[in-house]
């Protein structure tokens, strides 16, 4: 029996299922692998996690072992004698908790069955051409297969709850009612499918919100299947919960059923803690985007590195949705705004996100490299004159001053190093994109750029550099991962206009780096109500529900150029306010939340 402290809770079992168990593909990764050192605390063995085993590349994070005795290992061992592909083991991240990977092929066969089933029962339509939707579909029946198993072996000693996440891992739960189960299932979305996609292509999306025909916008939009699981797993679960008060507003109009409970998301604080080496931490990271910067725009032109400030906003590419439009005009007034009040200041901002490209453009590369040579000449050049300098020190007689030092130095060394430079040096100004991207032509930021316009001219006090990749420490260009370029940065971006949660903002505070949200965001909402929303914590709330874009990107252009004349001393305050600020959002903390919704399940009180 587990320890865990509510007593509804302590003769319960609980499996937590995911298609991003041991399978990095987006955002449920990151909320699911943050948090289980927090479950594992909680529950001990008692909690396990069931993925899909759909390639050998899961190696790198499970780590089999031997099925102990328990009801997970009897019920591993049954289904595996059943002829079914399963793995048993630990997950090797911080808390190492028990994993059941199962593979999806074992009813490769039944794949018309299975969504004969859905429509008859459920009403799902059929989705037809889409690999991942198939494979997930076939997954869910197998996990619906090891539940009914499961549920046997645990049902001599305690309760099994089944938590689902998002609509892949949901047909179990649609299977466990359709079996009469007596599991209790917790279905978690953290954004729906239908409402992703209407926010991007309708700018009064919150407005309209209450007027949707749900069915028909789905169907417009070739949805109607996933939506359909969606919405069906919401009523069928025991409990239903997401991630923030604005997507349960989400749910309850595009799903039809109001959330029992909100569960945030949060972080493991440990893996960002640096014992108040914050500042430390940021003077050094903040040296090496310097390099970056030193290739990318020495070579056309200079400016004060002491006096730049670096901003940057990442996630996936949505422009409209991360707030990316809304960034760009307030760059573009914040331009302005500088030029006109004579700041001596520059602005780097940095978009990271992911499109598709051919190669680092070759400029860019072959700048750096002639930068990394000039580099190697001059420290050839000290060497040498440091030498030679000791040497006319320990030699003079009574002149003792300093010697003419470019005597000192070897016409080799003056020629190599003049002409290194000198084939370095161009008249054009930095380009824009580190990358060829695929579809030039139609990217809405570089659109936006050209328009504002942000071109990078020697005039503009902030600068954009348009990042069309993820940066990992093998990156030519940065040399570091991304979790250090965020804390050699100033401030973080992140005014979204559809963001059921946002962990980039979270991220950066946790990291020391003040962050701007939006208050159409969870996280921004969550930050409001905890009367915290104030730029003296490092956490700005940009007022985005029921206000024009034009007005929301003056805001944020007002509190830029307020930032931008904020002191050094001031921003090194904010950063160790925000260390502290941050454990508000620890796991420890945040799983109480998913706690009340096991004790409503465990107790039956959500049907």
């Amino acid at each position: 029996m587990n320890k865990h402290p509510h007593p509804s809770l302590q003769n319960a079992r609980l499996l937590e299922v995911s298609w991003e168990v041991c399978n990095q593909l987006g955002g449920i990764y990151t909320v699911i692998r943050s948090k289980v050192q927090a479950m594992v605390e909680r529950w001990g063995d008692d909690y396990a996690l069931a993925g899909p085993w759909t390639s050998d590349a899961m190696h790198a994070e499970f780590d089999p072992m031997p099925e102990p005795g328990d009801a997970l290992g009897r019920a591993v061992q049954r289904f595996r004698a059943m002829g079914h592909e399963v793995a048993h083991g630990r997950w090797l991240v911080t808390g190492r908790p028990r994993v059941v990977l199962i593979k999806p092929e074992g009813v490769f066969d039944r794949l018309r069955v299975i969504k004969g089933e859905l429509e008859t029962h459920y009403g799902i339509p059929e989705r037809n051409g889409d690999e991942l939707y198939n494979q997930a579909l076939l997954w869910g029946e197998m996990v619906r297969r090891f539940l009914k198993i499961l549920q046997e072996e645990v049902a001599r000693e305690a309760v099994l709850l089944v938590h689902c996440h998002e609509w892949m891992a949901a047909t179990p739960i649609l299977g466990c009612a359709l079996d009469k189960l007596p599991i209790r299932t917790i279905f978690t979305t953290h954004a729906t499918m239908l409402g992703r996609v209407l926010a991007m292509h309708d700018p009064q999306f919150y407005d309209h919100l209450a007027d949707y025909d749900d069915s028909a916008e789905a169907a417009r939009f070739g949805l109607s299947a996933i939506h359909g699981i969606e919405k069906q797993s919401a009523k069928a679960a025991t409990i239903f919960t997401t991630v923030s008060e604005i997507t349960g507003l989400e749910c309850e109009h595009l799903l039809g059923r109001k959330p029992h409970k909100v569960t945030p998301n949060g972080l493991n604080i440990d893996r960002f803690a640096t014992n108040h080496e914050v500042q430390v931490r940021h003077d050094n990271y903040k040296e090496k985007i310097h390099q970056f910067i030193l290739g990318h725009f020495f070579q056309s032109y200079g400016f004060d590195l002491k006096k730049t400030l670096y901003f940057f906003t990442s996630g996936r590419y949505e422009y409209r949705n991360k707030g990316y439009d809304l960034t760009l005009e307030a760059l573009s007034r914040l331009n302005k705004l500088m030029s006109e009040a004579g700041i001596e200041k520059t602005v780097v901002c940095f978009f990271i996100t992911k499109r598709p490209t051919y190669s680092i453009n070759p400029d860019v590369l072959e700048a750096r490299g002639i930068l990394e040579e000039i580099r190697r000449n001059t420290e050839a050049i000290t060497e040498q004159l440091g030498e030679r300098l000791f040497y006319a020190a320990a030699a003079s007689d009574e002149d003792h001053r300093l010697p003419q030092l470019n005597d000192l130095v070897d016409d080799y060394w003056k020629l190599r190093y003049r002409r290194t430079i000198q084939s370095w040096k161009s008249k054009r100004w930095p380009i824009v994109v580190t990358h060829n991207l695929v579809d030039d032509q139609n990217d809405e930021v570089l659109h936006a750029l050209r328009a504002a316009p942000l071109v990078n001219s020697p005039l503009d006090k902030v600068k954009v550099v348009y990042h069309p990749d993820f940066i990992t420490s093998t990156s030519p260009l940065f040399g570091m991962d991304y979790g250090q370029f965020v804390r050699g940065c100033h401030l973080g971006i992140f005014p979204s206009y559809y963001e059921p949660w946002g962990y980039t903002p979270l991220e950066c505070i946790a990291r020391g780096v003040p962050a701007v949200t939006s208050d159409l965001s969870g996280f921004g909402k969550y930050v409001q109500a905890m009367r915290a929303g104030r730029e003296e914590t490092g956490v700005f709330v940009l007022r985005r529900h029921r206000r024009s874009d034009d007005q929301a990107a003056d805001d944020l252009a007002r509190f830029l150029f307020e930032f931008v004349k904020t002191t050094g001393r001031y921003r090194t305050i904010l950063r160790n306010q925000l260390e502290d600020f941050s454990e508000k959002f620890d796991w420890r903390l945040l799983t109480l939340d998913y706690d009340e919704a096991y004790e409503l399940a465990a107790t039956g009180v959500g049907n």
